[in-house]
């Protein structure tokens, strides 16, 4: 188990992360509805640029409300985020 450090609205937003199925995304907005927060999916974004714990902590599993992948600040940058989504969907 990771030991998740960060505000109090990072960690909630990390630890619904944790819930999303390998194979699976979610939307920014899903993530702030899914945390009590339903007007906050910029701040989910934003949570989610911060994540120190990436991919063990997985937001290349959050994507836009059109579908679209939006960001990804880890190392690989957005070629990472979409060959680890597409790895995640080929282990099903």
């Amino acid at each position: 188990m990771i030991k998740l450090e960060g505000t109090d609205f990072q960690i909630a937003v990390w630890k619904e992360l944790l819930k999303i199925p390998a194979g699976s995304t979610k939307t920014y907005k899903e993530i702030a509805g899914a945390i009590g927060k339903p007007n906050s999916s910029r701040a989910v974004a934003n949570a989610c640029a911060q994540n120190p714990y990436a991919p063990a902590v997985p937001c290349h599993r959050v994507v836009r409300s059109d579908g679209s992948l939006g960001g990804y600040s880890a190392d690989g940058g957005m070629e990472r985020k979409r060959e680890l989504l597409d790895m995640e969907s080929k282990l099903l």
